[in-house]
């Protein structure tokens, strides 16, 4: 099987990109579906508009209703042939852009990615992660194409909440390692081929701008700066392990998340938070060197990403509560199996287990 390196057409980061968006927009189309919250909508919808003044192309705006999930984009689709749309933008977070890229999919059209933060990898990819109603992961939906365009306003997202930066450390922080397993185990990834050394080199240098520019990204974001740290975290967050992630391959993390996601108490916690533990759970099943264990913790710990059960909200740890999770992240049509060695819900559990041990040790020192 051949080596597959996809990624968006066009990236672009910046400060007052938003701005620019109405005549980004009407290279791709005429009439423009703005998928956004009702926040969103609050807080850049005039933006929006505005840049669109200036534009041949218009801008008809709709509201998330909160999940990716099949039935919210069967109501976007019918929306989109109804208002008539020929391209599909999609301002947000990770759920909003999957919808709207799913969206965009089924109708046939181009899409826009504009984050208005850094929490998840999701804006670059040609991917999207279809959830229940309530929540609870059901199945990837794997696109054809990346998004044709992927634009982060530096100015907005360096004044979202901090916690959604970090997050998005949590999830970019899996990137390597999973790619170092798929890598390894000569698995598939979503790419639809085998891991190239171009995947794995830029899965490396997002870990490596992770490692030395988190701690400085998250200091300054706490002071309300915009540093070179942070426009550094806000690429690796998004492009770098948007792109380390598709072409190199997911793999235990991921799945421990997805797992996570049958647990109702873990439902408000972030995408990256949670992709965070199940970073520290693959890597006790690869039993790393305690040094770099360590070193990997304090980086969590010195960011603040959970590395406990209780940072999770999860107060049963029963067997009986925690080994549905375990199942679930070993399910068949899941990315655990892409590990270069197999494991069952029972090495899974074990895992979670001394993970969160491990993970109460290094808060203690």
């Amino acid at each position: 099987m051949a080596n597959i390196f996809i990624s968006p057409s066009r990236y672009v980061q910046g400060a007052g990109e938003m701005d620019k968006i109405g005549v980004y927009t009407e290279k791709y189309g005429k009439k423009a579906l703005c998928l956004i919250s009702a926040g969103g909508i609050k807080r850049q919808g005039k933006q929006i508009e505005n840049s669109f003044s200036g534009s041949s192309a218009e801008v008809v705006f709709e509201e998330f209703h909160g999940e990716c999930s099949k039935n919210e984009i069967n109501r976007l689709n019918d929306i989109v042939k109804e208002k008539s749309c020929d391209v599909v933008i999609g301002v947000g977070g990770g759920k909003i852009f999957d919808t709207a890229k799913a969206v965009a999919y089924y109708c046939g059209t181009p899409v826009i990615i504009c984050p208005t933060i850094a929490s998840t990898d999701a804006p670059c990819s040609a991917l999207s992660v279809i959830y229940s109603d309530e929540g609870v992961f059901e199945e990837y939906l794997f696109l054809p194409a990346n998004p044709n365009l992927v634009m982060m306003d530096t100015d907005i997202i360096a004044k979202s909440p901090v916690r959604l930066t970090v997050s998005g450390m949590g999830d970019a922080m899996a990137t390597y390692f999973e790619a170092r397993a798929c890598a390894a185990s000569g698995a598939t990834t979503c790419a639809g081929g085998k891991v190239g050394v171009a995947a794995l080199g830029i899965a490396r240098l997002c870990y490596d701008t992770l490692i030395t520019e988190g701690y400085k990204a998250k200091a300054a974001l706490e002071a309300g700066a915009c540093t070179k740290a942070v426009e550094k975290i806000i690429e690796a967050n998004t492009l770098l392990s948007g792109i380390g992630f598709e072409s190199g391959g997911l793999a235990g993390a991921h799945a421990i998340h997805n797992g996570l996601t049958v647990l109702p108490e873990c439902h408000h916690m972030q995408h990256g938070e949670k992709v965070n533990f199940g970073t520290l759970t693959q890597l006790v099943l690869e039993n790393i060197p305690e040094e770099e264990l360590a070193d990997i913790l304090g980086w969590m710990t010195s960011v603040g990403l959970p590395v406990t059960f209780a940072e999770l909200g999860i107060t049963d740890t029963s067997r009986e509560h925690l080994m549905p999770v375990a199942e679930a992240a070993c399910a068949d049509n899941d990315t655990l199996h892409n590990l270069p060695f197999e494991e069952t819900a029972e090495s899974v559990y074990n895992a979670m287990l001394a993970a969160d041990a491990y993970g109460r040790e290094a808060l203690e020192q």
